[in-house]
């Protein structure tokens, strides 16, 4: 074979290739970028919330907080379940449960309130919820103080509880523990007449929940007594 046959056959595979190669390249891209818009499963964001509602004290412990949820991703996300932790406290420290859903952040009569249910984040899409959450028994009292909170959440791609958002629960300031209303979660130093009515009721709230159960003790203490007074009759 010729030098110049040679070379044209040398020539028309490397052209042949390089097509090849940028056939190749383009499927890729197409199918990546068709992955990418309609098929790519993101995960959930949220920030942590500006405000909060809440009653606090011996006998109920209640939170209410606005979210706003983000998926990142094209497919959509079901959320199953929320719920609120404190990474940093005691194994008493349970968590909060998702109770309901209002319709805003203002605690008041006339709201309408819903149960829990699952609901759906669209692709690429933000949803505001506001949450309600409440302990599931008598026993969390907070301190005026700030909490590491953590909002878990459960969906239907994934098992397990996972979590969503670690933020500041800054409970300093709630001035009036025993009243279910909205208050600010920024830092903001609270003045010392706020300060003072904030610790006031906390005190209050303590000094309560101890005379109740020095109450109960009494109580059990005097009918253990009545007992033993009247335990000697045989049947």
């Amino acid at each position: 074979m010729s030098p110049l046959m040679t070379a044209v056959d040398q020539n028309a595979s490397s052209s042949i290739t390089g097509a090849a190669v940028v056939s190749v390249c383009a499927l890729v891209f197409t199918v990546s970028s068709f992955w990418w818009i309609n098929a790519r499963q993101g995960c959930l964001k949220t920030w942590e919330p500006h405000s909060f509602a809440a009653i606090f004290n011996y006998s109920l412990v209640r939170l209410r907080l606005p979210l706003v949820l983000h998926n990142t991703g094209a497919k959509p996300i079901v959320v199953q379940d929320l719920r609120l932790t404190f990474p940093d406290e005691p194994a008493s420290h349970l968590p909060l449960l998702w109770m309901s859903s209002p319709s805003r952040l203002q605690p008041g009569p006339d709201e309408e309130l819903k149960l829990p249910a699952g609901f759906v984040v669209a692709g690429r899409e933000a949803l505001q919820i506001f949450i309600e959450l409440e302990a599931p028994f008598p026993g969390l009292l907070p301190e005026a103080r700030d909490y590491k909170a953590q909002i878990q959440v459960r969906v239907g791609h994934r098992k397990g509880w996972r979590p969503l958002l670690t933020f500041t629960l800054r409970t300093t300031n709630i001035i009036d523990p025993d009243r279910y209303a909205v208050y600010n979660n920024a830092p903001l130093e609270l003045t010392k007449e706020d300060q003072q009515k904030a610790d006031a009721a906390l005190l209050e709230l303590l000094d309560k929940q101890e005379n109740d159960a020095s109450a109960q003790g009494g109580t059990k203490q005097r009918d253990s007594s009545s007992d033993d007074g009247n335990g000697g009759t045989d049947l």
